[in-house]
């Protein structure tokens, strides 16, 4: 299996009203020894900043085009403990409720990020955001551009 490290932040203007963006960075060495890497971004017109951290890890998955070995680092603490605390195992099991009557929010996002993550083993780990880790501070950079750009689409789960 190809080992793939990816890192991913979101960003909301405004957070939960405004604009946002992703971006995200996938790096892998080839067999000859030859890093590669590839940076995503994009920028939607109304957005939250949960939607934009989980935005990031699908774009990421969705680029990669057979089963990968996966470092993937985020800032989120609400996606990267919902894998490692198992939450969403039991958004799962309730229905996409956190208590019985409260529902799971972005649950759109959720499953489009389970069947992205479906035919990768992927580490979920976080790393503190706006500390010095240049892949994290590129990742910022290139989601904040993306939410200030032109180029923003409509998200429909807002």
């Amino acid at each position: 299996m190809t080992h793939v490290t990816i890192y991913t932040d979101g960003s909301a203007r405004k957070n939960p009203s405004g604009p946002g963006g992703f971006g995200a960075i996938l790096e892998f060495t080839d067999p000859s020894g030859n890093i590669h890497t590839r940076e995503l971004s994009q920028g939607y017109v109304k957005t939250t900043n949960n939607r934009m951290e989980l935005m990031g890890a699908i774009a990421a998955l969705e680029v990669l085009n057979r089963p990968c070995e996966i470092d993937l680092y985020s800032d989120s603490q609400y996606m990267i403990n919902a894998f490692n605390q198992h939450w969403i195992e039991g958004w799962i099991r309730k229905g996409w409720k956190r208590t019985k009557t409260e529902p799971v929010k972005n649950v759109d996002l959720w499953q489009r990020l389970l069947k992205a993550a479906e035919p990768h083993r992927i580490t979920w780990r976080w790393v503190r955001g706006h500390n010095g880790h240049p892949q994290n501070e590129r990742c910022d950079l290139l989601a904040t551009s993306a939410a200030d750009s032109d180029d923003l689409k409509e998200d429909p789960g807002v």
